[in-house]
């Protein structure tokens, strides 16, 4: 069982090395788990998981591979229940008064007794009713029915959250890369762009090295040290407007997780393709402009620099002078594009559209090869790779 739960967790992309296996193996000899299956999953998801992304995997795969023991536990229980007692036959929907007159049978042992006493005794499949394992009903065990505090048993997802063990619960959902990209999910991806540094002044305790000038002194010697801070600085355009308006929500959500996660950070605003002036707020783009070349010039080349836009216009906006259609731009958008990628070794550019319809786009085409191949979609696996590529 444990071969197969390590090779559906390879299946299912987690990637799990045959060194951490042996770990984990190594744990349940020494009888870390202490034969009970809630240990044995905190301990397996330790083991076994280097990335929060991948929990909500994890815990799929070990719901399906160890099926059955989630709901029982306990000093050697083992219960099998017939697929068909799993099915939702009936749901049952009680009064206030009704539920007030049900009553927990107690603490988790009491509960775990309970179960292998009416295990022993029940003889087939039972539904409704208040005290066998089956389906509906009140009783404190099995599935789709209703009590204070029970056993869930089968059931396919909980109703009235009140099961004392459930593993699909699955709080970690939220986290997986294959998941609807969220501000959540992109600071996950967003750390990889860290660079720490202990800069500033000396107020963060040094334990190890109060300990070495305790010891060679004879007497306290406390020691202070600054404190490690990510010294990444990052430097964003913004496309607005046009064909953006269809993934304002996503750059927004950018936005923000990168405004959490970065402390150098600087923004800008530009329409289609960088020219010779961009904006901060766009209420007053054509009153309070900042000349790129002063943004050029502000900011030194150990920036990171991300373009975030979907690429998509006229490819003359790119290639010619006055190509622009909001004014009469002296160079082209591909000479400035230049400046910027000579200037910055580490850029990228995050495209919100799917990538499929890149090749379709012969704008998207041009500005990719102007940013030498370097440009990403904008979803949790993109932003993985442009800030590997950012790292360089």
């Amino acid at each position: 069982m444990l071969t197969t739960f390590f090779n559906d967790l390879r299946a299912a992309k987690v990637p799990v090395t045959l060194k951490e296996y042996l770990v984990l193996m190594e744990a349940l000899q020494a009888d870390l788990a202490g034969r009970q299956v809630e240990t044995f999953y905190y301990l397996s998801r330790a083991c076994l998981v280097k990335d929060e992304r991948h929990l909500d995997r994890f815990d799929r795969v070990f719901a399906h591979v160890f099926r059955g023991l989630d709901s029982v536990g306990g000093d050697g229980l083992r219960v099998d229940i017939p697929q068909d007692w799993l099915r939702a036959v009936s749901q049952l929907y009680l009064s206030d008064e009704e539920r007030a007159k049900i009553e927990a049978l107690g603490d988790w042992t009491k509960i775990m007794e309970e179960l292998q006493k009416r295990m022993a005794e029940q003889e087939g499949r039972h539904q409704g009713g208040n005290k066998w394992i089956g389906t509906g009903g009140t009783s404190p065990f099995g599935a789709y029915g209703y009590n204070p505090a029970g056993v869930r048993i089968g059931q396919k997802e909980s109703r009235h959250r009140r099961a004392i063990k459930v593993w699909d619960k699955r709080e970690f959902k939220d986290l997986d890369e294959t998941q609807e990209i969220g501000t959540r999910n992109i600071k996950v991806a967003l750390r990889r762009l860290r660079q720490f540094a202990r800069k500033g002044a000396a107020e963060e305790l040094d334990l190890d090295g109060t300990i070495r000038g305790t010891a060679h002194k004879g007497y306290l010697d406390i020691q202070l040290r600054p404190e490690r801070r990510n010294t990444v600085k990052v430097l964003m355009f913004f496309d607005i407007g046009g064909s953006m308006d269809d993934h304002v929500r996503l750059a927004q959500e950018l936005f923000a997780a990168s405004r959490a996660e970065f402390k150098h950070l600087e923004h800008y605003y530009f329409h289609n393709c960088l020219y010779e002036f961009v904006w901060k707020e766009n209420v007053r783009r054509w009153t309070e402009r900042t000349p790129t070349l002063d943004v050029l010039h502000t900011y030194g080349a150990d920036y990171k620099v991300i373009f975030v836009g979907d690429a998509a216009m006229s490819p003359y906006e790119i290639s010619m002078p006055g190509g622009s259609v909001e004014h009469v731009n002296d160079e082209s958008g591909a000479v400035w594009m230049k400046r910027v990628t000579d200037l910055y070794p580490h850029a990228v550019w995050l495209n919100p559209s799917p990538p499929e319809y890149w090749d379709w786009t012969h704008s998207v085409k041009m500005m990719r090869e102007l940013m030498g191949g370097r440009m990403f979609p904008l979803t949790l696996e993109g932003l993985d790779g442009a800030m590997r590529e950012l790292m360089r």
